[in-house]
């Protein structure tokens, strides 16, 4: 893409927020660039935000009903995934996919749940509390 193509359509997704692409310049060169998003990149962002949303309510059910741990919940509420926060925990999948369960959730040391807790930008008495349950 030529640099003078880049598209400029400003989205409230981006919030401001500008990303660096590649593109040619007038000389022939690849640099960098900077855009404002576009329609099918912003179309996108859109379908994979409502996904995780849609997760989030979903999972706020399943840990009311108990069938999840608080865990679950706020991994989705902070646009995280299973693969996403085992790595960032530095855990396997199926040890985390453990703690989405209310009896495995149960059995975290402090350590464990302060560890979680950082990672999601929570503390830990918020980690451990349902949503609306106030």
């Amino acid at each position: 893409m030529k640099k003078k193509d880049i598209p400029q359509q400003s989205h409230h997704l981006y919030e401001g927020e500008t990303k660096t692409v590649y593109a040619i310049n007038e000389e022939g060169k690849l640099e960098m660039a900077q855009t404002a998003g576009w329609e099918v990149e912003i179309d996108v962002l859109q379908q994979a935000i409502d996904e995780i949303d849609r997760l989030s309510a979903e999972s706020l059910q399943r840990v009311r009903a108990g069938e999840s741990s608080p865990l679950e919940y706020h991994m989705y509420a902070q646009r995280m995934d299973l693969p996403m926060l085992a790595q960032a925990v530095g855990h396997f999948k199926w040890r985390v996919k453990k703690h989405l369960k209310p009896t495995g959730f149960a059995k975290l040391k402090p350590e464990q749940l302060s560890l979680y807790a950082s990672v999601l930008g929570i503390d830990v008495e918020s980690l451990q509390e349902i949503p609306g349950d106030n």
